[in-house]
């Protein structure tokens, strides 16, 4: 597997672009994917009981339809507990991509992010739709430009590509996402979108994104908050011309292992880009009974208010985080835990088997000051392990959202 340059555009076949039509002020608001050829669509969506209307229209392409040829995305407005008139304003977006782009409908999906409660601004949206059509481009700066068009409070745009050889052909997979906040497990306000040109039945690229999810966008958490609009969609044309994967075999395993590459890193970086955010939270649980109770372990730490608090503050407040494991509902016994924080700037013990090593508060305070930190605790139960990614809990983290909406 290489990385090579660019996202969504990177595979044989799909075009983007990305503009400023008007839904936010002075800023990138919508996006378009194309692909020239039908693709087979997989998709993973929020586990929210108040979905928004994408979601909702885009669960019934994928498990319906199972072909997509587009996606038309807006940031701004979510459209999300909006009613049958959010509903319908997804069928009116379809249809004028679709007869645009001279495909049917229900080839066109669409992804919302923005204020939720707020209905589309139609007139908007029809005319970025008409906008857009005309440039887009198979480049790697339009796949950029798509990538910063679907951001709302991130600070940098999240794009990646690789390659693999498949079947004796050269096979791409690129992918952008955005994320900062309203991130939690579970499919977290998170759009992720990967491309690829590679062979592959319907049935096995669902079974892909569905497993890769678990230990990827599933693992990250900025605040808690499982969004109505989580949406990841995979949409694979085949243009790569490798033989079409129809069973779990080497290529398969292949093609699972440079997706889980490009959904680590998507997801990695949103974690990284959490509001307010002055560093990556990476979690490792080691020596687990089994990957349940690392998943269920590893979540917990990373979750914890009071845990975030303390790496912003670079406080190695060990007690945070056995405490955090306590009440996971995972059952280990804290009298037998080891816990170690690393960084760039080295590595330290800070308990073992639940004690206080007497470590360097010097040392750690140093280490915690970086901008990635992973925190490595090991229960020596056995051999599964999990990693989980979130990050500090910041003053700003308040600000920002105390005046999303002003």
């Amino acid at each position: 597997m290489k990385k090579i340059e660019g996202g969504v555009t990177a595979a044989r076949g799909f075009r983007a672009i990305g503009i400023a039509a008007g839904i936010k002020k002075d800023k990138k608001d919508m996006a378009m994917l194309y692909s020239q050829v039908p693709c087979r669509a997989a998709g993973t969506f929020t586990t929210n009981i108040v979905k928004a209307a994408p979601v909702k229209w885009d669960q019934e392409i994928v498990y319906h339809q199972k072909t997509a040829q587009a996606v038309v995305m807006n940031s701004g407005v979510a459209n999300a507990c909006t009613g049958a008139e959010g509903y319908g304003y997804c069928l009116e977006t379809a249809k004028t991509a679709a007869d645009l782009l001279g495909i049917q409908a229900n080839q066109v999906l669409t992804a919302s992010t923005g204020v939720i409660g707020r209905q589309l601004p139609m007139d908007l949206i029809r005319q970025g739709i008409s906008t857009m059509v005309p440039l887009l481009s198979d480049t790697a700066a339009a796949g950029t430009l798509a990538a910063e068009a679907i951001m709302t409070t991130d600070t940098v745009k999240k794009e990646i590509a690789v390659s693999v050889e498949l079947g004796g052909k050269t096979v791409t997979i690129g992918g952008m996402s955005k994320g900062a906040g309203m991130i939690h497990p579970n499919m977290c306000t998170m759009l992720a979108f990967v491309t690829t040109d590679a062979a592959i039945s319907q049935e096995l690229l669902q079974r892909a994104l569905s497993a890769d999810v678990k230990d990827t966008y599933n693992m990250i958490s900025v605040d808690g908050d499982t969004s109505t609009n989580d949406t990841c969609l995979l949409l694979a044309n085949g243009l790569a011309g490798n033989p079409e994967i129809t069973e779990e075999n080497e290529d398969y395993r292949t093609f699972a292992a440079a997706l889980n590459y490009v959904n680590t890193w998507l997801a990695k970086h949103m974690a990284a880009d959490g509001e307010g955010a002055t560093a990556l939270f990476e979690v490792k649980v080691v020596g687990a009974k089994s990957k349940e109770q690392a998943v269920t372990l590893s979540k917990s730490i990373v979750t914890s208010s009071l845990v975030k608090a303390a790496i912003y503050g670079h406080d190695a407040n060990w007690g945070r985080i056995l405490c955090a494991m306590g009440y996971s509902g995972a059952k280990f016994d804290p009298e037998q835990v080891d816990l170690y924080f690393e960084s760039r700037a080295g590595r330290i013990k800070i308990i073992e088997n639940g004690v206080d090593t007497g470590y360097s508060e010097e040392e750690a305070t140093k280490i915690l000051s970086e901008k990635e930190v992973t925190a490595i605790a090991d229960v020596k139960m056995g051999e599964a392990a999990a990693t989980a990614w979130g990050c500090d809990l910041t003053h700003e983290y308040v600000s920002i959202n105390a005046d999303y909406r002003s």
